[in-house]
This record gives structure tokens, sequence and C-alpha cells, in this order.
């Protein structure tokens, strides 16, 4: 890990820089992949499955009969750890419900504000080199407590064209309604416009690869939403005197060993808690079965110092980490400043990989500085908003004329003449009663 001691503000944007790989190349692959799932449907992705997972697959459906094969070989402390997972996330995106928001606004004009579940999902789970069935738990509860009819999920086979029966077994225990053995940008593509197989979807959740993020990012072209731009994993940690650095280490390296392109920072106010962290990154690394992963995204990552908390807030927030882990006996300052972060972690004994699993809170998190605009994975997500109105003949008569005098202004008749024929049809009905009595 890269040490910087007190760096001025000007090279903030540049010091933080994460790990870029050129994308003009990866647009130019999914343009093309695209093109030809929408064109050929199954046997495109059956051809891209073949050439980018080495898999010749007659049938790109999970069975029933694998789903029920894969229960049996997910051992019983797994199966109770997803299910104490699945409870804790249940309650806490549960708990995100809202109701029906109305109110008068003028007397006569009833507004009311109600959700509504997205219908048609898609799930994409990464596989490569680790199955990521958490991601499954993150995703399918809250589009299952929001109230989707169609969950479908996309995952890449092994080499034996199989799915991890973990995967299997926990999308079958949140409710998913189809699962696909595609990875990639062929998932995307397919879950984008539909196959003879693979319904296409409203909304894209799930995080990737370089390739399968440009691919999310490209389907928005094509009228599907995505959660959001997920990258690779990132961690941001502030730690004062008061931290652990053993701790610290480890939380530095559960996010390094998730792949080489992600990206870890310490930023402390303690020279001496430095020194100790880079000591413990290399103790702990070293014994790490991912250890070649983890070394190559040590390199893209750094220790900072910095002189006070205030500077480290404000460089923080310059960063907008995806996690963030704050262990300082100030924790008050940061958790009351921080305006930019996907998840936050407060304390020694509050580890990041606690979110990543069964604390409750959800793990798709904005990552490349996408937090400063950007919410992680929550109840909303699979929901949107839809607003009412209802206005009473008194109602119209009340904001009537406010809306011919915008209309007019605006050069719009048709809309003024919307107004003035219901106020005129009014104004006739009240005469009209008028000369009867």
């Amino acid at each position: 890990m890269k040490t910087i001691k007190y760096p001025k503000p000007e090279i903030w944007s540049k010091l933080l820089k994460r790990p870029t790989q050129t994308i003009a190349d990866v647009e130019a692959t999914v343009n093309e992949i695209f093109s030809e799932v929408k064109l050929k449907g199954n046997a495109a992705v059956k051809k891209y499955t073949q050439l980018f997972d080495r898999i010749s697959l007659d049938e790109i459906v999970a069975s029933e009969e694998e789903i029920a094969n894969a229960e049996k070989e997910v051992p019983e402390d797994l199966k109770a750890a997803i299910n104490l997972a699945k409870a804790n996330i249940e309650k806490f995106h549960s708990a995100q419900k809202t109701d029906r928001i109305i109110i008068e606004t003028t007397k006569g004009v009833l507004c009311w504000q109600e959700k509504r579940p997205i219908q048609k999902i898609g799930l994409y789970i990464p596989a490569g080199t680790a199955p990521l069935f958490s991601t499954v738990l993150m995703l399918a509860i809250p589009a299952k407590i929001a109230g989707c009819k169609e969950i479908i999920l996309c995952t890449p086979p092994d080499k034996k064209g199989k799915i991890n029966p973990a995967i299997l077994y926990t999308a079958k225990l949140c409710g998913v309604t189809k699962i696909f053995k595609i990875g990639g940008i062929q998932a995307i593509g397919a879950m984008t416009f539909g196959t003879d197989t693979v319904p296409a979807v409203y909304k894209i959740f799930g995080p990737g690869n370089q390739f399968v993020t440009v691919s999310k990012q490209i389907a928005t072209k094509h009228g599907v939403a995505i959660d959001m731009p997920a990258g690779p994993s990132e961690l941001l940690v502030f730690a004062d005197d008061t931290a652990n650095a053993s701790f610290v280490a480890s939380d530095l390296l559960s996010q390094a060993e998730h792949g080489a392109d992600s990206q870890v920072i310490l930023v402390t106010t303690s020279e001496k808690l430095l020194n100790s962290v880079e000591k413990e990154v290399e103790k702990q690394m070293a014994k790490l079965p991912r250890k070649s992963i983890a070394q190559k995204a040590i390199q893209n990552s750094k220790l900072i110092l910095v002189e006070n908390n205030g500077q480290a807030i404000n460089l923080i927030n310059e960063y907008a980490p995806e996690h963030f882990i704050v262990v300082s006996k100030e924790e008050d300052f940061f958790i009351e400043n921080i305006q930019n972060a996907g998840s936050v972690f407060i304390g020694n004994y509050t580890p990041e990989s606690a979110g990543d699993y069964a604390s409750g809170t959800n793990h798709t998190l904005p990552t490349s500085g996408y937090a400063k605009q950007y919410s992680g994975v929550n109840l909303d997500s699979f929901m949107k908003s839809m607003t009412f109105q209802k206005i009473s003949a008194q109602g119209i008569q009340n904001i009537g004329k406010t809306i011919e005098t915008m209309a007019e202004a605006e050069g719009l008749q048709a809309h003024k003449n919307a107004v003035t024929l219901r106020l005129k049809s009014l104004e006739e009905m009240s005469c009209r009663v008028q000369s009867r009595s």
C-alpha cells in the first residue's frame, strides 16, 4: 500500500482516483453482443456462453430437479446461516414500507401518492471467482417484499454447466421465479431484449465486472432501468488511536480479496496506527487463500495520514466510498458529517462483512464515487411512486382560474380550454338550478 502523508486538498482528486480501464473497447464488444442477442436470442446467448464460459449448454434454464438437488448439496450449517441472514434482511427491508400519502391541497382538490412494485425485474449474480449467493438475498428479498410479480435470475454456469448449489438454494428460498445459466454481457442482453426462453425485464439489478457494469449502462439506452452503476468493490476506513489495527487490516483485506481491481483506503490522524495497519495487512494477507487477488488490489490502495478530523471528513466526502468504516472517539462527528457513502459501519465491532451478509442492510451499493448521487439498493429500488388526484366541482372552481392563467401565459390554449369548458358547464348548471328555484 502506498503511504501519503498530509496531502494538500488540491491533489485529492488525483490521489483518490480509482483504478481505471479503458471502456471504449468494452462498449464496442457490448454493442456487438447486444445486437446479436436481440437478433438471434437463445442461439446468441449459447454462442457467447461457450465462448466466455467455455461450456456448451443445451438448456439454459435451471430445472426443478437441479434446484431440488441443490438443496441436498448445501450443508445444514450453511442453510442455517442463510436463513438467519434472510430473517434479518427481511426485518430491515420490511420496515422500509411506507403508507399512502394523502392531502387536500385546496378545498376540493385531493392528491395522493402510492407505491407500486416494478412487475418484472432481473437479478444478475456474479459467480466467477466467488459465487455470491449473498447477493441473491440482498436482491430477491426486497423484490419479494415489494411485490414484484416476475423475478428472474441470471448467473454464469461453472465448467460443468452447473450453478453453484448455494445460489440455487437461496434463489428458491427467496422466491425467484426463474433461474438461467447465463453470465456476462449475454445475460444482461437477454434480460434487456428477451429471448424465446428469457423474459425481458423492466429493471436489472446486481453487481459485476467491468463488462457487466458497461452492459447495464448500455441497457438503459434500450428502455431498461438499472439499480445503479456498480463497479469494483471499495472500502475506506477512518480510524484513530482507538481503533484495533488488526481489525482495520482485516476490513481492508476483506474488500481487497473481491478482485484485483478493488480499492481500499485508510485515512487516519495517527501515524502510529498507520504503521501498525500496514504491518498487519502484510501479515494477514500472507495467510489468505485469495492472496494473489488481494495483493493486486493492495497495489491500488493507499494509507493516507491527515492533520485532523475536519480534513479527513472532507477527503472522505470527496472520495464517496462504497463502504465507509469509522472507528474514532469522535464517531458522532463523522456520522453527522458524512454526506457521500453507500453504507456506514461504526465502531471496532462492526466489520464491513456484517453488512455483506447478515446484519440486515443491503450490500448492493454505489461505487466509483456514485455515492454522491445514488443510494444503495433498498425497498424503494423495486418500486415506483405514482401520484393520484381527484378534483370535485368545488375544487376545479377553486383552482380553475389559476390553471387558465398559467396555460394562457404558456400559449397552450387546449390546456386552458380543458378547464374553461368545465367551469362554463358548472356555471350553466348553477344558473339552471337558480332559475328553477
